[in-house]
């Protein structure tokens, strides 16, 4: 799998979140991950949320697909709604 993302991006997220998207991009090796339309704008280009455990955390992340390559667009750790949402998919499949 390839990715890529805008670097200052990257760097931004590390100073304000702890992690850049390298770290973040391991959250789509997760078996459990999950991913759902990002509909809630018209951005020109089909956009995604997944939803992925890296070691104890779950992480969501955005991304388009340009190409061959899963462009990352941003990362977060995922608010506790957003674990609760996922354990409870990730049990039921």
């Amino acid at each position: 799998m390839e990715f890529e993302w805008d670097e200052a991006k990257s760097q931004s997220c590390f100073l304000s979140r702890g992690f850049d998207f390298a770290y973040a991009a391991k959250a789509f090796f997760d078996s459990g991950r999950q991913i759902k339309a990002d509909l809630r704008h018209s951005y020109g280009e089909a956009r995604f949320n997944l939803y992925g455990r890296i070691e104890s955390r779950v992480f969501v992340l955005v991304y388009t697909q340009r190409g061959n390559a899963t462009r990352i667009i941003s990362a977060r750790k995922a608010n506790s709604r957003e674990i609760t949402l996922y354990e409870n998919n990730t049990h039921q499949n």
